[in-house]
Parts: structure tokens; C-alpha cells; sequence
């Protein structure tokens, strides 16, 4: 007889089909109206470190983000989206390159704002999951309670980097430090915020008044893992064309296919309202609260077994 993997993991699917039900729900609660845009787009955010996946002259989107951008600037105040993303290459313990997505924006907010409703959805779906407020995960025990830990990158590099962080960017060793020294040891007792990045890791991100240098975006992480990146969203169409032809150029150096620029996302930005957005990786935080460091384990179908 055929060995099955699904019987094995038929738990975390059920665990995983009961997130998406409590995320709907805290979104319905709101008054945020649940959207759908195409998996085919003719043009993704030209960003230097994400590969888009080609179809037939279009690709398959890494994000939903610019469509839904363009129902922002036509009236939306309120938005999310449950949706299958694509990522050409990405795929580890925590990564695949077919991957589920949960976005939402928010008009007229900025991410301290997102900052609250992200951990006002974490509670939630732990209170829907029936967990309470103490998360186990790897070995570690994780309180759920408020307040959560904010820090700055430029912080995490003090207290944990091996370098400091204007080093690190010199030497174009930002992303080995991110990676290896820091991510790991974010969020082992109590969820943390990482906030204020670096203007060169926002390319869709306002600038943060008063400091160029700095980005106003966060990521959540929770028992070291990355869950969420949401901004403070850039909506001046001119930075933002400048900033994707230096994302165009960053990837022509590293020999990567040069996307066409998304026009009508830039010519949909000048009617744009302040906003803030968000992206969560439902993938690993169904890893998280089922409490396994395989992504495998969460899924019905790997690419390999396709």
C-alpha cells in the first residue's frame, strides 16, 4: 500500500484551516471588506531579493501588494486578502515557493497603528485556537502577553550582532548578521517588534520624518521566526519610480531578470491615502502554533511530491 504523508500531519491541516477561519473573523469583525486580485500580474515590484515566477509573458505575484494599492487610491479604506503567493528559488525548512499569504491595509494609519492590530490578531487567533496566553514552541516558552518588545534594528545589531549596523552595511553584511546572529534569537520568551530599518531594506516604505536613514517598517517575530513585514506605505509616485529603478539596477548587477515597471500601480499611487499595510505569512504561523520548525508539516502538498 501507498504511504500517505497527509494521515501524519491531518492535525496541523485541521489547526491550519482553523486559523484561516478565526483570521477571516477578526477581519469581518472590523468592517474590512475581504478582497480577491489576480495571481497573474504583468508587472511585480521590481525588489532586488524577490523573484517573481514568469507565465506566458506575465508572473505569477510574490504579493498581492500593488493591486491592492490600486483599490486603495480608488476608494478602499479597509482591505485583506487570503492568498496563494509565488517566490522563485525560496525553499528551506521555512520556505516555499508556492506559499500562502494573509494582506491587509489600513487608510489613514501608520505602523505604530499596525504594530497594535497585529498583536490584536495574534491574541485573537490564540484565543480561537484555545491556547491562551502562553505559546510553547522549540522548547521555549513564550508569553503571549501584552505589552509586546519593541526594538530597533539598530538595537538588535547592539545587542546581538557581532558588528554594528552601519558596519554591517558597509560591508554588505547585513542580511549574514540579520540572518544568522540576530533572527534567532527574537521573540524566545515574548513576541518582539524589529522596527526602524534601514532605508535600503524598505523599497515601498516611507522614509521616517526627521531620519532618512531609516524606514518605517516592522517585522513580528515570535520563537525566532519571521512572521509578518508591514510599512508605513510610500505614496509619492516619484520616490517611489526612483527607488524602483535603483531596485532595477541592483538586480541587472546581480544578473537577475529586469521586470517592466509596474505603471499603472505608480500612476494609481498619486491618489493613494496615507496607509498602512502588512503581510503575514499564514504558512509559518500555523508552523507556530503547531509547534514544528518544518514548513512541510503544514502543508497538504510539497513541491516534490506534485
Amino acid at each position: 500500500m501507498t504511504q500517505y504523508r497527509q494521515p501524519g500531519i491531518k492535525k496541523n491541516i485541521e489547526l491550519r484551516a482553523n486559523v484561516i477561519r478565526g483570521i477571516r473573523h477578526f477581519f469581518n469583525e472590523r468592517g474590512y471588506l475581504e478582497v480577491e486580485t489576480p495571481s497573474r500580474i504583468p508587472a511585480p515590484a521590481p525588489e532586488a531579493n524577490i523573484d517573481a515566477v514568469g507565465t506566458e509573458g506575465f508572473f505569477l505575484q510574490p504579493s498581492p501588494e500593488l493591486c491592492m494599492k490600486r483599490l486603495l487610491a480608488a476608494g478602499y479604506e479597509k482591505i485583506f486578502q487570503v492568498c496563494r503567493c509565488w517566490r522563485k528559488g525560496e525553499r528551506g525548512k521555512r520556505h516555499l515557493p508556492e506559499l500562502t499569504m494573509l494582506e491587509w491595509y489600513t487608510a489613514g494609519k501608520d505602523y505604530t497603528h499596525m504594530m497594535d492590530q497585529c498583536r490584536q490578531l495574534i491574541l485573537h487567533l490564540a484565543d480561537h485556537i484555545r491556547i491562551g496566553r502562553s505559546l510553547q514552541y522549540m522548547d521555549h516558552t513564550i508569553d503571549l502577553n501584552p505589552p509586546w518588545r519593541k526594538l530597533s534594528v539598530s538595537e538588535a545589531f547592539e545587542l546581538f550582532g557581532s558588528i554594528p549596523l552601519k558596519k554591517a552595511l558597509a560591508l554588505n553584511k547585513y542580511d549574514e548578521i540579520m540572518g544568522l546572529d540576530i533572527e534567532p534569537k527574537l521573540g524566545l520568551d515574548q513576541p518582539v517588534f524589529l522596527y526602524d530599518y534601514p532605508a535600503s531594506g524598505g523599497a515601498l516604505a516611507k522614509l521616517k520624518p526627521g531620519h532618512p536613514s531609516v524606514a518605517e517598517r516592522f517585522e513580528l517575530y515570535i520563537g525566532g521566526l519571521e512572521l509578518c513585514n508591514a510599512f508605513t506605505e510610500l505614496i509619492d509616485p516619484v520616490e517611489q519610480k526612483a527607488r524602483f529603478i535603483k531596485e532595477q539596477e541592483n538586480r541587472k548587477r546581480a544578473g537577475k531578470t529586469i521586470y517592466p515597471m509596474p505603471e499603472k500601480f505608480l500612476t494609481a499611487l498619486k491618489d493613494m491615502p496615507d496607509a498602512a499595510g502588512n503581510a503575514l505569512g499564514i504558512d509559518r504561523l500555523v508552523m507556530l502554533f503547531a509547534d514544528t520548525d518544518n514548513i512541510d508539516d503544514v502543508v497538504a502538498f510539497t513541491p516534490e511530491e506534485l
